[in-house]
């Protein structure tokens, strides 16, 4: 008898052990799906691309290369429902580099009623600090804008230790500054070679169009940079386009209080 309950325990655990490993195989594709499904896109030719559906809230990000931007017309540019609801302005770069049109982007944009946020483009070879310094000599944030951004998006050869180190700084000094946590716009493989699980606890901008699919990374993002060919009345070159990922409530929520 004892020979046969023994025999049957190792069953019952074998058993358990194999649906166990089902169920995570099932969960793992199901979250593989989740991540590699289609998204859903429509051709807007006023826009000059195709547009990723069921998001309600449309925005573009410029620089200088954007030259000079009449935003009442952006404003008042709507297509099919589809309206520019934001605007990130590249403010500064490095340690001692302003966009020299950010200045008129940002009192402009402002004066249009469009919601407004203000992006640094971080160059890893440099301080974090001095580069935190350096935005926030620039960028007079107000009621009602957007948080501040750091772009990241290569090495220049840094370790990846040095790397997350200076990034942190960055975020630290800035958030220290202004009060708000900054949002962290990088693409999908950045983000998970080099930033992944130290810096989840900030809000992600994520570029991602080269394929149809919604952005594949492995945790919750505020903004999907889908396009970089988009045509925006007021705009006399080609502009970045993006969509916040929630509705209005979310989004005002998001914005400085």
């Amino acid at each position: 008898m004892g020979k046969k309950t023994g025999s049957n325990r190792g069953w019952k655990i074998f058993t358990a052990v194999i649906l166990a490993a089902i169920v995570v195989m099932i969960v793992f594709s199901i979250r593989e799906w989740w991540l590699n499904r289609k998204a859903h896109f429509v051709m807007y030719d006023a826009f000059g691309i195709d547009m990723p559906v069921n998001y309600a809230i449309h925005g573009i990000d410029v620089s200088r290369y954007q030259q000079v931007i009449d935003w009442e017309s952006v404003r008042d540019m709507e297509v099919n429902n589809i309206k520019i609801g934001f605007g990130f302005i590249k403010a500064t770069e490095g340690i001692n580099n302003r966009d020299p049109r950010f200045r008129q982007n940002w009192r402009r944009s402002k004066d249009a009623g469009v919601v407004r946020g203000a992006y640094h483009f971080f160059i890893a070879t440099k301080s974090g600090k001095k580069q935190a310094e350096n935005f926030i000599s620039s960028v007079e944030l107000a009621k009602g804008d957007l948080p501040p951004v750091l772009d990241v998006e290569q090495t220049y050869g840094v370790p990846g230790s040095k790397l997350r180190e200076r990034v942190k700084e960055w975020l630290t000094v800035v958030e220290n500054y202004y009060g708000v946590r900054p949002i962290i716009y990088t693409n999908v493989d950045f983000y998970q070679q080099h930033l992944k699980d130290e810096f989840d606890e900030y809000p992600l901008w994520v570029a991602h169009y080269f394929r149809k699919t919604r952005p594949r990374i492995h945790r919750p993002w505020v903004f999907w940079q889908h396009s970089e060919q988009g045509r925006v009345n007021g705009v006399f070159h080609k502009v970045d386009f993006n969509v916040f990922n929630g509705d209005s409530a979310d989004f005002r929520n998001l914005l400085i209080p």
